[in-house]
């Protein structure tokens, strides 16, 4: 009886856990068994392993075959497993000899358990190596769970990996090129990563003609990271508003491209790291499930595609209202947990909202040339379909008024560039003080970097008596001050910055 251990990796949510691929030889009619939890895909691999170790130029072992994929309650799914389960059997079978540490790569390996290497990758029946979904995920979790180890992919994969820095990433092209570099025979190159994506230039704010209170409003959010709701009439400019945040926003630091990347691949898309911050506008029809996230494999929904970036939603009290409801929470924990039967699935949600609506149904209500064809009951339920826990989550509420036919003769407004540089400087200034944005202070970090004096603290009592706010919404109009002196490069809040917070907190709605 011959054993082989190799080490690689099971994808659940952003996470890759570890599994041990044993394959066993043991005497017994010729038999080939997958155990450990394999679904579908695994359980095909007894094929495709077969014909790839025969069209690689190796032999079959004969014999009864049983490879474990541990721990077994963890689901095991894709044909990632087709090459450590392949060179699991070449090295049981005795037609590898593996080297060990520190000694003769000709020498025999007693033990042949190559524990330094992490294998992932499909095989094609011709013994040639297909790429695996999502290898950034596999990578991120050996780099953080494992620094010292070697991670061997196919190519198209490990270039990508190879992003992740302080992580060894080797490319492999075929079994027989892995089953070489094992036995020392011929080493596997370093990848080389493919070109990190330059940043692509997006609208700009000199594009949106009036609206000085929303501009504002939108650099007011981006420098501290708060979600944002503007209502106002049809042709406001909400839409344009929200498209230009992105660009508003300090650029992405490498490893929150690769979370964002890796995000990308689990969900199918284009797994290359983006440039900026993603920017995510689900259509009003879309299910909570399609917003949060599901599947019989949990996929990560809109929520988590705008992890580290903006997620709109356009005509907010349109989306159903169990849609809405399934924000709450990770607008608050800045992830989201898919439970299922076998076990529950977290994605990170770290996102910036920013909502739209319209004053009522017709969209008319206060505009000083149209009248509104809305009854008093239908505002109240247009108004209604978003409750008060969701808009007490919302730090900045945003009146928008009609847009103005003057306007377009006027010089256009201030464009994104020195909006950019003021929203860097400020979060700077967060960074150096708190080490996190503003919208993420919470507790005893509230009490020690927005402490009020006597007049700030009774205009801010006094405000959320009149408003009948919250502790939440209280906490929120501080955050909010709080960003409001950083833009003006104050260290201390006076009652001007908690006027101004106030006032962002009444919305209409």
């Amino acid at each position: 009886m011959t054993l082989a251990v190799l080490a690689s990796r099971a994808l659940c949510g952003l996470d890759a856990h570890a599994v041990r691929v044993e394959s066993h030889l043991g005497p017994g009619l010729p038999s080939f068994n997958v155990v450990g939890l394999p679904d579908a895909e695994v359980r095909e691999s007894r094929e495709r392993v077969r014909a790839a170790i025969l069209n690689s130029g190796f032999e079959f072992p004969p014999g009864r075959i049983t490879v474990n994929l541990s721990p077994a309650d963890i689901p095991k799914e894709s044909g990632r497993f087709d090459l450590p389960i392949a060179l699991g059997l070449l090295l049981a079978s005795g037609q590898l000899a593996a080297p060990v540490a520190g000694q003769d790569p000709e020498s025999p390996v007693q033990d042949p358990t190559l524990a330094d290497l992490v294998l992932a990758g499909e095989l094609s029946l011709t013994g040639a190596l297909v790429p695996v979904a999502a290898p950034l995920v596999i990578a991120l979790s050996v780099a953080r769970e494992a620094p010292g180890a070697t991670l061997i992919l196919p190519a198209g994969s490990a270039e990508q990996a190879a992003w992740v820095p302080g992580l060894r990433v080797l490319s492999a092209r075929s079994l027989a090129d892995v089953a070489a570099h094992a036995s020392g025979a011929c080493l596997l190159p370093d990848a080389v990563p493919e070109p990190w994506p330059v940043a692509a230039s997006g609208p700009c704010l000199s594009d949106v003609r009036g609206q000085p209170g929303a501009r504002r409003a939108l650099e007011v959010a981006a420098a501290g990271g708060h979600s944002l709701l503007m209502i106002g009439p049809p042709g406001a400019g909400k839409s344009m508003l929200a498209a230009r945040l992105p660009g508003l926003l300090p650029p992405l630091a490498r490893s929150q491209a690769l979370e964002v990347a890796a995000v990308a691949a689990l969900a199918g898309l284009s797994d290359a790291p983006p440039g900026q911050p993603p920017f995510r506008a689900p259509h009003h029809s879309a299910t909570a499930a399609a917003l949060v996230g599901g599947g019989s494999r949990p996929r990560p929904g809109e929520i988590s595609l705008a992890h580290h970036g903006v997620l709109f939603l356009d005509e907010l009290p349109e989306f159903s209202r169990r849609t809405l409801e399934a924000l709450r929470e990770p607008l608050e924990t800045g992830r989201v947990v898919i439970a299922r039967a076998l076990r529950s699935t977290q994605f990170p949600a770290r996102f910036q909202l920013v909502a739209a609506m319209n004053p009522c149904p017709c969209g008319w209500r206060g505009h000083p040339g149209r009248a509104c064809a809305c009854t008093p009951d239908q505002v109240a339920r247009y108004a209604g379909k978003i409750s008060g826990p969701l808009l007490d989550r919302i730090d900045l509420h945003v009146a928008l008024p009609p847009s103005d036919p003057e306007w377009m003769g006027k010089p256009p407004g201030e464009p994104s560039e020195p909006v950019r540089e003021r929203v860097a400087r400020c979060r700077q200034r967060q960074q150096a003080r708190q080490g996190k944005a503003n919208a993420a202070l919470a507790g005893a970090e509230l009490d020690e970097h927005c402490r009020l004096d006597g007049e700030a603290q009774a205009l801010l009592l006094q405000a959320m008596r009149r408003l009948a706010g919250s502790a939440r919404a209280m906490h929120r109009a501080l955050r909010v001050a709080r960003t409001i002196a950083d833009l003006e490069g104050e260290d201390s809040l006076g009652a001007r910055h908690i006027a101004q917070a106030v006032q962002y907190r009444r919305s209409g709605v």
